[in-house]
C-alpha cells in the first residue's frame, strides 16, 4: 500500500516533536518525534504499557487534561475506529453512518459509503442483526463518509475471527487506496502490521525504538523471504524470540 511520492512530499497530516505525556509523575510518552504523510499507512506495535493507547489519544486530541509537553500538529479532519464498532443500538445502520454528517447530500453520501463496504442493502438493519465483521464495516463507512485526512484505528480487527480479519484487511487496503487518508493503526499482531503498513513503529517505554519501512508489493505473501525478514526484525524489537506468526 505504498503511497506515491507526490503525496508523501506534502505537508504531514501528523507532526510531533519531543512529545511527552505523564500520568502522576510517571512518564508514559517521552521525546516522540513523528510525521505521517497523507496517504501513508503506519502501524504501531508495542508491549502492554508501552504507551500505544496514550499516543493514539494524544493524536486524537483526547488527552487535553493530561500533563505533557512538546509540539503537536494534527489534521483537523480525523476519524477514530475502535475494536468495538461502537454502533448505537437504537439507530439503524444508515443512521449510525449519518451521525455527525451535516452536508446537503448526507444521505446519498452515507449510502455510497455503505456501498463501498458492501452493506448498502443492510442500511435499514439494526446493529444487533449484523455480524461482528459487518459491524466493523459499518464503523469504517462511518469514518470514511466524513472524508478524513487521518484515521486513527485502535485494534479494529482484534475481536474478529481469522477469516473475517483477512477479509477486513483486504477491504481496508482497497478503501485506503481509494481515499488516501493517513492511517495510524495500533495492533498487537506483527503480521497484520507488515501486511497493511508502509511503516511499522515499535514503542518501548514510551519511546519510538523502531521505525521500519515496509518495502513490499501490495499483495503480500506471508511466506515471502522479505515478509519473514520483517517479521523476525520486529519480533526482536518486541523482545520475542522466534519468527512465527503472532496474534
Amino acid at each position: 500500500m505504498a503511497a506515491n511520492a507526490g503525496e508523501l512530499s506534502a505537508a504531514p497530516v501528523v507532526w510531533a516533536r519531543a512529545l511527552a505525556r505523564n500520568f502522576e509523575a510517571r512518564a508514559v510518552l517521552a521525546d516522540i518525534d513523528l510525521q505521517i504523510a497523507r496517504g501513508e499507512f503506519v502501524a504501531l506495535l508495542g508491549r502492554s504499557g508501552s504507551g500505544k493507547s496514550t499516543l493514539l489519544r494524544a493524536l486524537a486530541m483526547l488527552d487535553r487534561e493530561v500533563a505533557g509537553s512538546g509540539e503537536l500538529r494534527v489534521a483537523e479532519h480525523r476519524a477514530l475506529v475502535f475494536q468495538d464498532a461502537r454502533l448505537l443500538p437504537w439507530l439503524r445502520v444508515l443512521d449510525n453512518v449519518l451521525l455527525g454528517l451535516r452536508v446537503a447530500d448526507a444521505r446519498e453520501r452515507a449510502l455510497a459509503a455503505l456501498a463501498e463496504v458492501g452493506l448498502r442493502e443492510r442500511a435499514q438493519a439494526w446493529p444487533v442483526e449484523l455480524s461482528g465483521g459487518e459491524q466493523q464495516r459499518v464503523a469504517l463507512a462511518r469514518a470514511l463518509v466524513h472524508e478524513p485526512e487521518l484515521i486513527l484505528a485502535d485494534e479494529p480487527f482484534g475481536a474478529l475471527d481469522a477469516l473475517t480479519r483477512m477479509r477486513m484487511h483486504a477491504l481496508l487496503r482497497e478503501l485506503c487506496a481509494r481515499h488516501r487518508p493517513a492511517v495510524l493503526l495500533v495492533t498487537h499482531d506483527v503480521d497484520e502490521a507488515i501486511e497493511l503498513a508502509d511503516r511499522v513503529l515499535v514503542l518501548e517505554h514510551g519511546r519510538i525504538a523502531t521505525d521500519r519501512a515496509i518495502a513490499l508489493p501490495a499483495s503480500r505473501d506471508h511466506g515471502d523471504s522479505r515478509f519473514l525478514a520483517h517479521r523476525r526484525a520486529l519480533l526482536r524489537a518486541l523482545g520475542v524470540c522466534g519468527s512465527g506468526p503472532t496474534g
